[in-house]
């Protein structure tokens, strides 16, 4: 039986403590097996950021564990869980984060080149990943160059760039049009296809409806689980 790229057992997060205890998660269970797309939905506030972190090594739970590709974050140094986050973890976040005295291509190879890829290959990576999202020839444009939805289609290059077997993708198409939404989304899923699993919060119903699964959470609770089919979808089926 195929395993989990991505397990989360138990995970709560709490904040503050006596009339100041806030719990941002309570005791979720989620497994990710390669291949599928999962959505995450609720209000805001439910949870869906706060449970993507911890997905990535980005934040620690407070309770419960995260299992990426077999490995316990928990059990890992400050180093190893920087290496999951530049190779095993590809993350699009909804404030973009690009380094401004970065271009394009260069915020996208940097993770690349820190984990010791040569600059030529990173560069051809990043210029790949750009075609991918639609931005061909402004890979040398700085963040202030671009447009607010050209810098969410370069966020998402970066998060999608090398052999990621996990993808976490926080509101991906907030800024974009429909029909680049579209496209964004069919290059989500084709990655789920060549084997990796997406991790997607979205407030979006048309968009939650590529996903495998639909989790909603309400108050750090899981409130239900919609499943749209029994196998993972692929493009094909779209």
């Amino acid at each position: 039986m195929t395993e989990p790229i991505l397990s989360m057992r138990r995970l709560g997060k709490t904040h503050g403590s006596g009339a100041q205890r806030v719990d941002a998660l309570v005791s979720v269970d989620l497994d990710l097996m390669p291949g599928e797309l999962v959505a995450v939905t609720g209000r805001s506030g439910s949870g869906k950021t706060t449970l993507l972190n911890m997905a990535g090594a980005l934040d620690e739970p407070t309770t419960g564990e995260v299992i990426v590709a077999g490995e316990n974050l928990a059990t890992m140094s400050k180093s190893e869980l920087a290496r999951v986050r530049r190779v095993a973890v590809g993350y699009v976040f909804q404030q973009f984060n690009l380094l401004p005295s970065l271009t394009a291509a260069e915020n996208i190879s940097l993770p690349l080149e820190l984990d010791g890829m040569k600059p030529a290959e990173a560069r051809k990576l990043a210029e790949r990943s750009l075609e991918e999202v639609e931005m061909a020839g402004m890979a040398d444009r700085y963040p202030d160059q671009l447009s607010g939805g050209e810098q969410q289609r370069v966020a998402i290059a970066r998060g999608l760039v090398g052999p990621r077997s996990v993808l976490l993708a926080d509101e991906p198409t907030g800024a974009l049009d429909e029909a680049t939404s579209e496209s964004i989304l069919k290059l989500l899923r084709s990655r789920c296809d060549a084997g990796a699993a997406a991790l997607m919060v979205t407030h979006e119903p048309a968009y939650a409806a590529w996903a495998d699964r639909v989790i909603r959470l309400r108050d750090g609770r899981v409130e239900s689980i919609s499943e749209r089919t029994k196998t993972p979808l692929t493009t094909a089926d779209l």
